[in-house]
């Protein structure tokens, strides 16, 4: 792998298993979103490598998840910080190293404070955290740690978001998982001239 310390079955350009995928062969909605991500300026934080790439290989799923994807990150009324400490709260749990790396540096933009990211990393204690970024917290690690959301952390998070919101947290934080699944499955490689930002067990 031309000086990559990567397994062998990981492509050199995509950076997974699978290859880049071939433009030519998408649906015109599916090409548009390709375009998308490899533009610099695009919406797409990771570009053609990383999981908006690798959904590419099923064209019709990345339309489907692309309009998914846009409502969840500008439609819901959820700020940029709430999303972020959910998305890292997420990407914890699951110990995706992929979407740590992307996500850690875009939190800091999105004003979550060093402290809070530095919690979640080392699933340290809330306390003395913002009050609902501690609740984000909690919430997500009682859904993928515990299994169960007690009464008072559902109580608390319905008082703060109200149904709607409540259940646009959950669906951002639900879509990072099957993003965590995905690149678990192409054992996606971090970019190989940044130093891993997420400490794994």
């Amino acid at each position: 792998m031309s000086g990559n310390p990567w397994p062998e079955d990981i492509n050199e350009e995509s950076w997974c298993r699978l290859p880049l995928v071939d433009r030519a062969s998408l649906t015109d909605g599916a090409r548009a979103i390709y375009d998308d991500h490899a533009d610099p300026a695009g919406w797409s934080h990771a570009g053609l490598r990383g999981p908006g790439g690798v959904r590419l290989h099923s064209p019709h799923l990345a339309e489907l998840w692309s309009a998914v994807g846009r409502y969840l990150r500008d439609e819901t009324g959820l700020s940029r910080r709430v999303r972020e400490v959910a998305i890292l709260v997420t990407a914890r749990e699951h110990d995706s190293r992929f979407e740590w790396q992307q996500h850690e540096r875009v939190a800091l933009r999105a004003g979550v404070p060093q402290e809070v990211i530095d919690v979640i990393k080392h699933r340290a204690p809330v306390d003395g955290l913002d009050e609902t970024d501690a609740l984000v917290i909690r919430l997500g690690r009682q859904v993928f740690g515990d299994r169960a959301v007690d009464s008072e952390v559902f109580g608390s998070a319905m008082a703060r978001f109200g149904a709607q919101q409540l259940i646009d947290l959950i669906s951002i934080m639900g879509t990072y998982v099957a993003t965590a699944a995905m690149l678990t499955l192409v054992d996606m490689q971090l970019p190989p001239d940044e130093d891993p930002l997420l400490p794994m067990p």
